[in-house]
């Protein structure tokens, strides 16, 4: 049982550690839990094999994976950590990371997938540095200086200086030297994901007036805020703004999609579930886009077909699944069950038509709406329909059938109806099947609201021979694994 709202795994900046976390640590408080990560050669991190930008993922996911409970969490990354970011969350969202949760991101003056623009002069002088050894007392201060706008108070000053000694002069060189160059835009492409960007005004190479043109393309639901006064060190320059501004993201954005319990999401996160039904459920799980523009549906038809959800899948207001954009997105990308009556044209013409005809009808008022919706599934002829009543009732048992189908498909639907049917296909060296089968009992694997473990059942039964039959439902009325018979 966790007793936060989610984790938030930072990747610091270049020179600095895990130990770069602890201001904002300290300015979100008990709510969120904060994981700082020593990228190789950085803080207490031996130096990585080679100075790519792929070590340093792969040291990042060995973390994340380690640490992950099972709930939500957001990538919280800093300069250099930005372009690490980007790996890490193409590869969540991949399904071949054994971890779930990912909700969406907060970069802070992020280095982007494309090679990091820099001054070659500038560039030139911080390799110096690191020529003979670790950073100089004189020079780990004036890479601090340059990169603030402000002086920094004594105390943080200082630590950021030690962590700057502290990093290997190997993996300085290699980020100046390779990392900081590569392009693995290729590998990442489009993140369709909950970001905010933010960046100081008075940053030279990757402030607020260029982040948009680097990352615009690569997250397409970013939002970017831009901070005056600022320079690049933004986990200390701007710890509390930085710690609002997440709080914000998560109340806002992040935690917007109906929550997975951290049983289950570790249940996901398995070995049990295979890559594709990962990649699915991750994406699945993330929150909709509150600015969301339909690509197959006009505007108006969205909001049609909105409304209709709201009749026929009803949701509570917080946490809630865009039922409608997700499929119109569908439809955008001629996705569907591949059924649809003969007489109908393709799906998302079918839905355009059927649509502007159910507007035409609709009005205010649940009672007459749900009327409305009673006539057209008894097969009764509506005003300004394009098709005859039989034909416009089996259009919209197909609508009824996409709604369902994407709630469902949703794993916090999954865990609320007590499927795990996704998790025996995974890679694993053992068979990924079920062992127990039967109402109210489950096999050790699955989450413990399924019901007891026959064992369990069985010393109960030998402690008391008048105890309930094993094939009963728990204490609880759910049935274990039923469905899989």
């Amino acid at each position: 049982m966790t007793n936060h709202d989610c984790t938030i795994f930072f990747l610091p900046g270049l020179g600095f550690g895990s130990a770069s976390a602890a201001p904002l640590a300290a300015a979100l408080g008990d709510r969120f839990r904060v994981v700082g990560i020593d990228l190789p050669g950085q803080g207490h991190a031996p130096d990585a094999v080679n100075g790519s930008v792929h070590a340093l993922a792969d040291a990042a996911l060995e973390t994340i994976k380690a640490e992950a409970d099972g709930g939500p969490w957001l990538l919280a990354a800093h300069s250099m950590g930005g372009k690490v970011a980007a790996l890490v969350a193409a590869r969540v969202l991949s399904g071949h990371e054994t971890v779930f949760g990912l909700a969406g991101a907060v970069l802070l003056a992020p280095s982007p997938p494309t090679p990091e623009p820099m001054d070659d002069d500038k560039r030139a002088l911080m390799l110096s540095w690191a020529e003979n050894g670790p950073l100089s007392e004189v020079d780990a201060r004036e890479f601090v200086a340059q990169n603030v706008a402000t002086s920094l108070v004594a105390a943080l000053e200082q630590d950021a200086v030690d962590q700057v000694r502290q990093m290997s002069p190997l993996a300085w060189q290699r980020w100046l030297s390779e990392g900081s160059h590569e392009n693995i835009s290729a590998e990442v492409g489009v993140i369709d994901l909950p970001v905010v960007v933010m960046a100081g005004e008075d940053d030279d190479d990757l402030g607020a007036s260029v982040q948009p043109r680097l990352l615009g393309a690569v997250y397409p639901r970013a939002r970017f805020v831009s901070l005056a006064a600022t320079g690049h060190l933004l986990p200390y320059e701007q710890t509390h703004e930085v710690a609002a501004e997440i709080a914000r993201f998560w109340e806002s954005t992040a935690s917007a999609s109906p929550q997975v319990k951290p049983e289950w999401g570790r249940v996901i996160a398995s070995n049990r579930t295979g890559v594709e039904a990962r990649a699915l459920l991750v994406r699945r799980a993330i929150a909709d886009d509150v600015n969301y523009t339909p690509r197959a549906l006009s505007p108006g038809q969205l909001a049609t077909l909105r409304a209709l959800a709201d009749r026929l899948v009803p949701q509570p207001e917080a946490h809630r699944i865009d039922l409608a954009a997700r499929i119109d997105a569908d439809l955008a990308a001629g996705r569907g069950d591949g059924w649809r009556p003969s007489e109908l044209p393709d799906d998302a013409s079918a839905y355009r038509l059927g649509l502007d005809a159910i507007a035409s009808v609709w009005t205010d008022g649940v009672a007459l709406q749900d009327a409305l919706i009673r006539r057209i599934i008894a097969g009764e002829f509506i005003n300004g329909a394009p098709w005859g009543g039989d034909v416009f009732r089996r259009w919209f048992e197909d609508v009824r059938n996409d709604l369902t189908r994407t709630w469902l498909a949703h794993p916090a639907s999954l865990a609320r109806i007590g499927y795990d049917g996704f998790a025996t296909s995974g890679p694993g060296v053992e068979p990924a099947g079920y062992v127990s089968l039967g109402a109210g009992v489950r096999d050790p694997w699955e989450p413990e609201e399924l019901g007891a473990l026959i064992s369990d059942q069985a010393n109960r039964a030998d402690e008391n021979d008048d105890s309930e039959d094993p094939g009963t439902t728990n204490n609880t009325g759910q049935a274990g694994n039923e469905n899989a018979a």
